[in-house]
């Protein structure tokens, strides 16, 4: 993913949020609306992400230095971790907390009853927009995965993390909607509860997705299968006959680290081993240009066999 796509999708969803938590607090305010006020909570955590998001892309594109000699391109990784474990705690929990709170003292809706319906509406329009801008986004790289794939296997974090939270976003805002309309219908506030509260789960069911893959990316993840192919194909050429092993690690999402166990021929001499490699490196480089840091070893294919 090219990171200036991925900046433009978090810009916009923070441009979205920040409107959208302002104009939920106010009518949170005027009607003491449960659903609204976990909905208040909600946009601030989105906002919140949104500019951890774009921290850990500016940190990530420190040059590498003696601590840190790969670079700090899995920083991204990390801050998109975080942004799991705030959507958790303070939009799920919060939301959880908040829809108990209500069941114990339900009351209904008593005063600018049309305010919540208009807000919430409003927030759908702008969301559909921050949505619409990361799928446009995401269809660049996405290729022919379907949406679960892609955000399963996509390196870069920003992406997958904007795409669920604005679809948690719509779903929430459409739960808010349902919420606030049947406590005004039957004026039991109870129904508010519920709606605050089926805001709650999802939030955290997309917190834990979002924590589980964020984690596969901060253990280290090999290459795709298609790259690995690739580096695997452009290695052998002129001096290099095959590849006895290989292996891959994202060192970020757009920086590859290829280390690989090469067979040269027997009667190779040290200056044709050298052209080899270099030959090589460049094959892979021309590949897979986002394979950066590249180490190959030559070996001996029956040296190996009778060790």
């Amino acid at each position: 993913m090219a990171h200036g796509g991925g900046n433009k999708a978090i810009i916009a969803a923070l441009s979205a949020n920040l409107g959208i938590a302002v104009t939920k607090f106010i009518a949170f305010l005027l009607t003491q609306s449960s659903s609204m006020l976990a909905e208040s909570v909600h946009s601030v955590a989105d906002s919140g992400n949104q500019v951890l998001l774009l921290l850990g892309g500016r940190r990530a594109r420190r040059a590498a230095d003696e601590e840190h000699p790969f670079g700090y391109g899995r920083e991204r990784y990390m801050y998109a971790f975080i942004v799991s474990i705030v959507l958790f705690s303070l939009g799920g929990l919060f939301a959880l907390y908040e829809a108990w709170h209500k069941f114990s003292d339900p009351h209904p809706i008593e005063s600018w009853q049309w305010v919540p319906i208009v807000v919430l509406l409003a927030a759908i329009i702008m969301e559909g927009f921050s949505f619409r801008t990361a799928i446009v986004e995401a269809n660049h790289t996405r290729g022919k995965q379907g949406w679960v794939s892609y955000i399963r296997t996509a390196k870069a974090p920003e992406l997958p993390v904007v795409l669920l939270e604005d679809f948690g976003a719509l779903v929430g805002l459409v739960l808010a909607l349902f919420g606030v309309s049947m406590t005004l219908v039957t004026h039991d506030g109870r129904w508010d509860a519920v709606g605050s509260a089926a805001i709650g789960v999802l939030l955290v069911l997309i917190a834990i997705v979002l924590a589980v893959e964020t984690k596969s990316l901060l253990l280290g993840e090999s290459a795709t299968r298609k790259d690995v192919d690739a580096i695997r194909g452009a290695l052998v050429g002129p001096g290099v006959p095959s590849v006895i092993h290989l292996r891959t690690l994202h060192l970020g999402p757009e920086e590859l680290l290829v280390a690989a166990k090469i067979e040269v021929p027997a009667a190779s001499t040290a200056e044709d081993v050298a052209v080899a490699i270099d030959a090589a490196e460049q094959r892979v480089r021309a590949a897979v240009p986002i394979a950066r840091v590249i180490y190959l070893e030559p070996d001996l294919r029956h040296a190996l066999a009778t060790s």
